[in-house]
């Protein structure tokens, strides 16, 4: 009933960006909160947003496929390279204390040790972004990029949108000497990123490459 068509697909991307888009309006945490509980209100928009991931996983799954450019073997190496970064920014930025951006938020953070955020404030919406454009050029049909389009452009507008907001929240002052040594790529050090944080992105990697066949239907090995 909910899935099967194009239509079907394309109303569950819009539900999904609205529902995401709901924590940034000013009175929408504020009055869920003082309805629910901070608890409460997390774990109720836990449960929505992962219910609607799950109606846009079904919707994509049953959408019908129609061609835009041909599929080329080759492009799936575009993929595999792509995803391999992204579960290292996903995995290194969600374990690392960051006031920027998505993430663990930032208890702990040190401007001198500042490990992924030299590379950039945003590795988890990097993450996304390299994961939503890396799975374009193979999937050169509607439905991909009505999934993967929306994603990117998403994880690519999320860090200035993040800047803005975390600039008015810690001040000028503030955000210059948190900022000062990140996203300077040039000075990243393997032992602030930590080996850990980098197995454990490659372990995803690796999690993610045997889950694909039986859970998406395509091995991305085989070509």
């Amino acid at each position: 009933m909910f899935t099967g068509t194009i239509g079907h697909l394309v109303a569950a991307m819009i539900v999904f960006l609205l529902s995401h888009g709901l924590p940034a309006r000013p009175n929408w945490r504020a009055t869920g909160t003082r309805r629910l509980g901070e608890v409460g209100y997390v774990i109720a928009y836990s449960i929505m947003s992962l219910a609607v991931v799950v109606w846009l996983g079904f919707a994509y799954a049953d959408a019908p496929y129609i061609e835009v450019w041909p599929y080329q073997p080759g492009l799936r190496w575009v993929t595999l390279v792509a995803m391999l970064a992204s579960c290292i920014l996903i995995v290194a930025g969600f374990a690392t204390p960051n006031p920027f951006s998505l993430g663990p938020g930032g208890r702990g953070y040190d401007p001198a040790r500042p490990g992924i955020l030299r590379l950039t404030r945003h590795p988890v919406l990097w993450g996304l972004a390299l994961w939503a454009g890396g799975h374009i050029p193979p999937n050169g049909d509607v439905a991909s990029l009505i999934l993967f389009g929306p994603l990117l452009i998403l994880a690519l507008a999320g860090p200035a949108l993040m800047e803005r907001k975390r600039r008015r929240t810690l001040g000028a002052a503030e955000w210059a000497r948190l900022a000062a040594p990140t996203s300077r790529p040039a000075t990243v050090r393997l032992s602030e990123v930590g080996i850990g944080r980098l197995a454990g992105g490659v372990a995803l990697y690796l999690v993610l490459i045997l889950l694909h066949p039986y859970v998406i239907g395509i091995d991305p090995l085989v070509f």
